[in-house]
């Protein structure tokens, strides 16, 4: 995709990766880290996960983001009237 960077809304991104995070979602609060690498450092400036910058394949979210993620997760993802 060629895109001006400077066009790019970043706190849109890190919320569709944050609700992304729930179809990873194991073992409690563990979701694997395959996204970017830039929007794993946000989020975890943004106190929404742990720090990314580890060996683990997965991060943990923090009790804002999971409430955040599973808030954005409905929001973004599913239909209209669901629960």
């Amino acid at each position: 995709m060629d895109m001006d960077t400077g066009d790019m809304d970043t706190g849109k991104i890190d919320d569709a990766v944050l609700a992304l995070f729930q179809l990873t979602l194991h073992d409690g609060r563990r979701a694997w880290k395959t996204f970017d690498w830039d929007v794993m450092d946000r989020l975890y400036r943004k106190g929404m996960i742990d720090n990314p910058a580890n060996k683990a394949k997965s991060v943990v979210l923090s009790d804002d983001g999971m409430t955040r993620s599973e808030a954005l997760f409905r929001e973004l993802f599913t239909r209209a009237g669901s629960q």
